[in-house]
């Protein structure tokens, strides 16, 4: 089944009446590499059970099914119903037209483990995922197109200028890689930045892990002060608890990897 090219998804929506909505991030992949180089980077095997977010015209939920998955796929635009109706029919896909951001997917995905691959709206991107990390252990993968500089702010090591809470969180639930980067010609219409494809394969859940988290964020919300400082609001007594964790009380935020906040959870 091959993947939709910019011209037919230009004819596509012009069939139905519509076109992009630029206040809701349609940016519709159209290249039919970068569609199958994203179903092979998720592995997809027929039977897995796959949540798309921002199915747009369908070209990735159509790529999805074909390989085997079961598909639900998001969409906030019911506007783009008759276009995805007409191209994922007779396949394994069930679409739901609403707001992802007002979704409580623990309620939504049924038990058993799910993969996450989409081509996220980028002003949904960062939260979806953080929070998706923090609260769904069941979906066990995430493949996610994101801007270029979301997703390197998942994959920062400490000291880097891109490192800080998400990176701390992803280093946490789902160490995070970057499987490719994607330039906007392959989108209609183009965006104006970069994209990248992230790769998170969930590990278990350490203990402390929503502390870990939790004194993370009292840290990078001062990040420039030292840690005696920025935590003297989430610890009765910082330097004592720091020193007994085995980190330097004049660190700051940004050095400490996210090993070194589930030690300080514990201590």
């Amino acid at each position: 089944m091959t993947p939709q090219t910019r011209t037919e998804i230009a004819q596509l929506l012009e069939r139905h009446g519509l076109s992009p909505v630029r206040h809701l991030g349609q940016n519709f992949l159209a290249d039919a590499n970068i569609t199958r180089k994203i179903v092979a980077v998720a592995g997809i095997q027929p039977g897995d059970r796959v949540v798309e977010v921002g199915a747009g015209t369908g070209t990735l939920t159509r790529a999805l099914a074909a390989a085997g998955a079961r598909v639900v796929a998001y969409e906030i635009d019911a506007g783009l119903a008759p276009v995805l109706e007409e191209v994922t029919h007779g396949l394994d896909v069930e679409l739901r037209f609403q707001d992802i951001m007002g979704v409580d997917l623990s309620e939504e995905l049924d038990g058993g483990s799910w993969i996450m691959v989409a081509n996220l709206p980028y002003n949904v991107g960062t939260p979806l995922v953080l929070d998706a990390l923090r609260t769904l252990p069941r979906i066990v993968r995430f493949v996610v197109m994101v801007q270029r500089e979301v997703a390197e702010r998942f994959v920062a090591s400490p000291g880097s200028k891109d490192y800080g809470l998400p990176s701390v969180i992803t280093g946490i639930h789902a160490p995070a890689r970057i499987a490719f980067r994607v330039p906007p010609q392959v989108f209609y219409p183009a965006p104006s930045v970069d994209s990248a494809v992230v790769v998170m394969d969930r590990v278990p859940t350490p203990p402390d892990a929503a502390r870990a988290i939790e004194l993370a964020a009292a840290g990078f919300n001062q990040r420039r002060k030292m840690l005696r400082r920025s935590l003297a609001g989430a610890l009765e007594d910082p330097v004592a608890t720091l020193e007994a964790a085995g980190i330097d009380p004049g660190s700051r935020a940004e050095e400490l990897a996210p090993a070194d906040y589930l030690r300080l959870a514990l201590t």
